[in-house]
């Protein structure tokens, strides 16, 4: 890809959490957390750029923690996203996550969590590329999201 400068490596999950209950039985779909970012004043899923020497699942368990306040369990991977920032280009690489302790305190960076369903969340967040990453984990066999 042509760019300024090298690569952008960051890392990130769609978090999720089980359904509640129908009333007929078994889960509603699950609950999926969008954040929403002042500083771009966007909804967006938890990511953010690699430290150095970091690894791509020690990043993305980091800034879930720095951006839900929650401490996460990854399951499988989600597709890649390539794009251009300000011309660079840019690698996210997602996993599927699910809160295993903690909870949102607005911050600085981050100043809204909110838990929808899936057909919720991918229309409030901002960008097209976070959706189809809200398909993939829907996508995954039962149980495997995380």
């Amino acid at each position: 890809m042509p760019g300024y400068g090298p690569t952008i490596l960051a890392a990130g999950g769609v978090l999720w959490v089980p359904g509640p209950p129908k009333k007929s039985g078994g889960l509603k779909k699950p609950r999926i957390a969008v954040i929403h970012r002042p500083k771009y004043d966007d909804w967006s899923l938890p990511k953010g750029k690699l430290d150095p020497g970091e690894g791509w699942r020690t990043a993305a368990l980091r800034e879930l923690y720095e951006e839900t306040g929650m401490r996460c369990v990854l399951g499988p991977e989600l597709p890649t996203q390539h794009y251009l920032v300000e011309g660079r280009p840019k690698e996210v690489r997602y996993w599927a996550a699910s809160p295993v302790v903690g909870s949102f305190t607005p911050g600085r960076e981050v100043d809204r969590l909110e838990w929808l369903p899936p057909k919720k969340a991918k229309a409030r967040l901002t960008h097209v590329r976070d959706r189809a990453l809200v398909d993939a984990l829907l996508a995954l066999p039962h149980g495997a999201q995380g």
